[in-house]
């Protein structure tokens, strides 16, 4: 489900910013061609698209507070003196929008993560937490939010339903989803007519 809200904040992203959907739309069409889907293996090539689920999950993670850890002895954070047994929350949102860590915070730009190779920038993002006690489902979800938002971006022509921007107003919780359902219109792509005449080519007798 999460994964989910992932996606409809990247899709609500690339809409409001229509060049950077372009861009990665000829990154996957450079990639990828027109011949086939997307599939798993070209995600490493698709660095790009990896900055734009990375730009998404630090302006809205999946989970604001990460689940909670407890001190295993008396340690000192920030001047403040933390006693061992001590429940800690992080607070992975504020520290992913907190403009003393990132230039223009509050603005959508992939390219903030270009040539880091990889999805980490130290500890300013950790939408999946970090370490030892970091989601083991970390893989799967960034895999499965790039096959899933590649396809959409590689299939379809994605445009605002209107000349309004898309609400991006999010309302408090445990996941922080957006308070107005993204609503948009697409059209194929040449690559769905394509695909479809080979599978029915094929299932004639």
């Amino acid at each position: 489900m999460q994964g989910v809200g992932t996606m409809e904040w990247a899709l609500s992203y690339l809409l409001n910013n229509p060049e950077i959907l372009r861009k990665a739309r000829i990154e996957i069409d450079n990639c990828v061609g027109q011949d086939r889907l997307i599939d798993e293996s070209d995600l490493i090539k698709l660095p790009y698209l990896r900055c734009i689920i990375n730009e998404t999950l630090r302006r809205h993670p999946a989970a604001p507070l990460l689940i909670p850890h407890e001190s295993s002895a008396d340690c000192t954070v920030g001047g403040f003196h933390i006693p061992r047994g001590t429940m800690l929350l992080v607070n992975t949102w504020a520290i992913q929008n907190d403009p003393k860590i990132w230039v223009d915070s509050n603005k959508f730009k992939p390219e903030r993560f270009e040539g880091l190779d990889g999805s980490r920038d130290g500890f300013k993002l950790m939408p999946f937490g970090s370490g030892r006690r970091g989601c083991p489902g970390e893989g799967l979800a960034l895999r499965m939010v790039g096959l899933a938002l590649g396809s959409l971006i590689q299939c379809f022509d994605w445009e605002r339903i209107s000349n309004e921007m898309v609400d991006m107003t999010e309302v408090g919780g445990v996941t922080a989803p957006k308070a107005q359902p993204l609503m948009a219109k697409c059209k194929p792509r040449p690559i769905i007519m394509k695909l479809l005449s080979h599978i029915g080519a094929n299932l004639v007798p």
